[in-house]
């Protein structure tokens, strides 16, 4: 039974479908949906070419221009600590940024200009169900905005991109684009972007990218088996998604005879060769030091550790098949440990007699004392600078086990192993990105990864604090948004990884969240103000700022990292800020003690700030000013 929609036909886009069945090249998005490109049609009906405007090579949607100007545009935001949420503030050097991502990296482009070794995102895939970022926002009141169902108690700005929308691929590509170019800005000129998509968006992600990255830093596109067959798909069932690598310059990757950086530096073993030979000499047995072999090398770097390993006089080996070959060579091999011949496998041996006889006289076979199928001896010094493959498609299924032991029900988490295989060819003390953190796997797998090789990586986590389903299972165990859902993956995967590994590293994580400036805006004319309004200028800050909040926003300001250590001090009853001890120092009490100017010019500091209304006259301000250029002429003065 059909359901009258009680509407007189729409014969436009009637005939505008029945067009796009025979001509779908034609279809163009608009502003108002979907539309005929005329001249494209005209060529489709001619046999001879049309002459319109110039061709040119290019991907453009109704809205790119606005995504460009979105990315350009500055942001009048800032980032306020919440260290409540937070798990040892003072000290950890792990950031988790509450917000939306957009607004979050124009904040953090000064700060973190060239720093950030690794990007990894994953990106709403566009299947017609995701929420997707909206950065159109036309009426001036929050409450209309909700109203209207454009955001939500939070402020989140989210819109379900349905494929009825006439934009619905524009609307993708212009959250993806303005994004993607403030990324670049942020990675080192040795950097790399990993972007997990599927499908529905590949081919647009892949022509953005090479406009914001360029077709020479594209590295690759990694095919990553998912394990779990999408039935819903009515040819093929689709049981992989992809992502792609991009550098910010290919080049800097580079060195000399050819290779690459990952291979001969982030692949490097000698450190695991070291190791073997300690534990060697220390007397320990082939088994002990297998175990103790995965233990330091559990995470995957593109080797695998998995298996049993065995060492002799020339180093570190595994066992490969040596037989098994279709149509292979069928002569049985002479085994010295049995003085005799054994058995051929199924299908023969993979080599040559010769060459079967050279491997054996280089010591290059492992026989065993049984009798069973001699193997191949794959050494770990021949094996040192592997790449990443190409397709990936061990252990890739969504890591729901591991979530629910935590309480969490979250659709689609990130795979933990992927994760590690990808972050682990950065530098130890990588900071990492992931503005798109969700559940937050990628500050899971780095702890992994810190906690299995000491290293020192770094995360930073950004999400935009949407409200979870009231019907699953997370919001019934207490988590309200996204946010609470990635915050307590990281503190409960922490509290699992400290448990087993008992390794120290950073568990901790600083939360801060996007807000409003910390300063009035005042617009008022002079002819404007009245008596009553006077008190509205004794300070230019917000009542409801605190002292953290400005110290944030001074950090930003100055273009220091989040990362920094911050130590509070007591001098002379003032509460004193130090950021990286000497780096940054701050008061931003009402009233300063004019002899913490001495104090703190004792540690020479690099800047200092203090807010402007501390001062109650202009001779403290210039008395201020002299002592610094007295005491530590080269510190920095600054007042907010």
């Amino acid at each position: 039974m059909n359901k009258l929609d009680m509407e007189s036909k729409d014969i436009v886009n009637e005939n505008i479908e029945k067009i796009s069945k025979l001509f779908p090249n034609v279809i163009v998005e608009s502003e108002k949906g979907k539309s005929i490109d005329f001249d494209l049609l005209k060529q489709e009906l001619s046999k001879e070419i049309i002459e319109g405007n110039k061709e040119k090579y290019q991907l453009t949607w109704p809205g790119k221009k606005e995504a460009i100007l979105n990315a350009n545009t500055p942001c009048n935001k800032t980032l306020r600590p919440l260290k409540e949420k937070s798990v040892d503030f003072e000290n950890t050097q792990n950031i988790y940024i509450e917000g939306d991502n957009l607004e979050v990296l124009k904040i953090l482009q000064e700060s973190y200009l060239n720093k950030i070794k690794c990007i990894y995102i994953d990106p709403p895939y566009n299947t017609g169900n995701d929420f997707i970022y909206n950065d159109k926002f036309e009426k001036d009141s929050n409450e209309e905005l909700k109203e209207s169902g454009q955001i939500d108690d939070y402020n989140n700005k989210l819109i379900t991109n349905n494929e009825s929308n006439g934009r619905f691929h524009s609307d993708w590509l212009s959250m993806m684009y303005s994004r993607l170019k403030l990324a670049k800005n942020l990675l080192t000129d040795d950097g790399v972007i990993f972007i997990s998509i599927d499908d529905n968006e590949y081919d647009n992600l892949k022509k953005i990218c090479d406009e914001i990255f360029g077709e020479n830093n594209f590295i690759s596109n990694i095919i990553r088996n998912t394990n779990s067959a999408k039935n819903q798909s009515l040819f093929i069932s689709v049981s992989h998604d992809y992502c792609l690598v991009y550098s910010k310059n290919i080049e800097k990757l580079k060195i000399k005879h050819g290779e690459c950086k990952w291979s001969v530096e982030k692949n490097n073993l000698k450190e695991y060769m070291t190791k073997v030979e300690q534990m060697k000499n220390e007397g320990l047995s082939n088994d002990e030091i297998t175990e103790e072999l995965k233990i330091l090398t559990k995470y995957p770097r593109f080797i695998d550790f998995t298996n049993y390993w065995y060492f002799d006089e020339k180093g570190l080996y595994m066992k490969d098949n040596l037989g098994g070959v279709k149509n292979g060579n069928m002569q049985p091999l002479f085994n010295p440990l049995t003085n005799e011949y054994d058995d051929v496998p199924p299908g023969g041996f993979r080599y040559s007699v010769e060459k079967l006889n050279e491997l054996k006289n280089n010591n290059e076979i492992h026989f065993h004392k049984d009798g069973s199928l001699p193997r191949l001896k794959r050494y770990l010094k021949d094996n040192m600078f592997q790449r990443p493959k190409a397709i990936m498609s061990d252990d890739q299924r969504p890591d729901y086990s591991l979530l629910d032991s935590f309480g969490i029900d979250f659709d689609n988490p990130k795979q933990l192993s992927f994760m590690q295989r990808i972050i682990s060819i950065m530098d130890k003390d990588a900071i990492v990105l992931d503005f798109f953190s969700g559940s937050a796997t990628t500050a899971h797998a780095i702890m992994q990864l810190n906690a299995s090789d000491y290293g020192k990586r770094k995360y930073i986590m950004v999400q935009i604090p949407e409200l979870c389903d009231k019907n699953s299972k997370s919001f019934k165990n207490g988590y309200e948004t996204i946010c609470d859902i990635g915050q307590e993956r990281i503190r409960k995967s922490s509290e699992k990884i400290k448990k087993e590994t008992k390794v120290d590293i950073d568990y901790g994580f600083r939360v801060y969240k996007i807000d409003s400036p910390n300063m009035k805006d005042v617009y008022y004319m002079p002819n404007e103000i009245k008596q009553s309004q006077l008190g509205i200028f004794e300070s230019n800050i917000k009542k409801d700022r605190t002292s953290e909040d400005l110290l944030t926003q001074v950090i930003l300001d100055l273009g220091l990292t989040l990362d920094l250590k911050i130590e509070e001090k007591q001098i002379l009853n003032n509460k004193v800020y130090f950021v990286d001890k000497n780096s940054l120092v701050a008061c931003f009490d009402d009233e300063i003690n004019i002899n913490v100017v001495d104090e703190i010019c004792r540690n020479t500091p690099l800047k200092v700030v203090f807010k402007d209304d501390s001062f109650k006259t202009d001779n403290d301000k210039i008395n201020l000013q002299e002592r610094f250029k007295k005491l530590s002429p080269n510190t920095e003065v600054n007042v907010l």
